[in-house]
């Protein structure tokens, strides 16, 4: 202890107190340079309410679309069958062409035609000429039969043979007719107008031999026939609620509309022409026929198209786009966004789907407002700032739009 310096606890306590004044030293240095960082009097105090795309509901009269399958089939189709026996010589019209009824499609070797046809004619002169010695000599015989110069029996013998005669031309007649009807038929004409395919036979082949040779097949494709098909269910359902005056028949008779296999909506529109009256046993489906105009050619007999026909209208109905339900186990909700631009929870009843359109029958009343588009910004009971939803282009510069004058702000 005699070893230690005297002056050493003074010079610790010294230490100390410079120490502590140099630390309260910077606390009050640093008190006084954060002054500036008070929050000033009228800055925003937080991000201004996400824009969102609404709908405004608005009841109306919706026609009912079923879409169903279907196939494209020609309005008449006629084959071309040869129906003279011979030598088929030359084909007179190009394959895949439109034809006219009555045009010349083939020509057979009419030579034993011709023939048949001038031995009917001599066989016909012949009788003529029986008929007229037969009539002549009957004229003759009937005043010397009145005058009782020849029997009875000669003059009824004169009668008969006339009458044969008479037949005979006759008989003549319809050879003529028939050997000119088989040189018809050796010149194979267009039964219908319509469009013909590829020849079936070529020049040279015996044809009409035993049965009538198919030689060709012509398809009228304008109209065109669309046939499809319709569950028994869905068609009990609908006559049920039109019978219950739930729906409206539509005005002018269903509307059938044609979807091609690319999905695009073909120009002209179809006509319903009837509805089966049996069901097919197989299937359980009911047959409905349309008809399609085909002016330009564009249809095809087999092709394969959708058909979506309207059979009725319901009244006052409300169609959403589908992205505005939430569909879960435990019921259909939408957002909905009151007078203070807070939305909250709907639940709603869906009927059915039409065209990315849900139907809501029931929870929604005309003029409220459906959030369709920007879900991902908001929560339920949050206020938010509504914008007109025109689709999923315009939603985000209608969105950028409604965001500008708050950016501006707080700039």
């Amino acid at each position: 202890m005699s070893g230690l310096n005297p002056l050493a606890p003074a010079r610790l306590v010294s230490c100390i107190r410079w120490c502590t004044g140099f630390a309260l030293g910077g606390l009050l240095l640093a008190a006084c340079g954060n002054k500036d960082a008070t929050p000033a009097a009228g800055a925003p105090a937080g991000p201004p309410p996400p824009p969102v795309g609404v709908v405004s509901v608005e009841p109306r009269d919706v026609g009912l679309v079923t879409e169903l399958p279907g196939r494209l089939e020609a309005s008449r189709v006629a084959q071309v069958r040869a129906r003279a026996a011979g030598i088929l010589h030359k084909r007179l019209f190009r394959e895949g062409s439109d034809v006219k009824a009555g045009q010349a499609l083939f020509e057979i070797d009419a030579a034993p035609y011709r023939a048949a046809l001038q031995s009917a004619q001599a066989s016909l002169a012949r009788a003529q000429a029986n008929l007229a010695q037969a009539t002549a000599q009957a004229e003759r015989f009937k005043p010397l039969v009145e005058a009782n110069a020849i029997s009875q029996q000669e003059y009824v013998n004169a009668v008969a043979a006339q009458k044969t005669a008479q037949a005979d031309v006759a008989a003549g007649r319809a050879a003529v007719q028939n050997a000119q009807i088989n040189l018809g038929h050796a010149r194979v004409t267009a039964p219908i107008s319509g469009r013909i395919g590829r020849a079936l036979v070529t020049e040279g082949a015996l044809v009409g031999q035993g049965e009538p040779t198919p030689l060709a097949l012509i398809q009228q494709i304008h109209p065109m026939y669309l046939n499809f098909t319709q569950s028994t269910g869905e068609v009990l359902r609908l006559r049920r609620a039109l019978a219950a005056g739930k729906l409206q028949r539509s005005g002018d008779g269903a509307r059938v509309r044609v979807l091609l296999e690319d999905g695009s909506e073909y120009a002209h529109p179809a006509k319903l022409l009837f509805t089966d009256l049996s069901v097919d046993p197989s299937s359980g489906q009911v047959t409905l026929r349309a008809e399609v105009p085909n002016p330009e050619g564009f249809l095809l007999p087999g092709m394969y198209v959708r058909v979506q026909i309207e059979q009725a209208e319901l009244s006052d109905a409300i169609l959403l786009p589908q992205q505005a339900v939430s569909r879960t186990p435990q019921g259909d909700t939408v957002l909905v966004v009151g007078a203070d631009n807070k939305a909250v929870i709907r639940p709603v009843k869906v009927s059915r789907a039409q065209q990315g359109q849900w139907i809501i029958e029931d929870g929604l009343k005309a003029g409220e407002r459906v959030v369709v588009d920007g879900f991902q910004k908001m929560r339920p009971g949050a206020a938010v700032t509504p914008v007109p939803w025109r689709g999923n282009a315009s939603a985000p510069a209608a969105a950028a739009a409604a965001s500008a004058p708050a950016s501006a702000a707080s700039r």
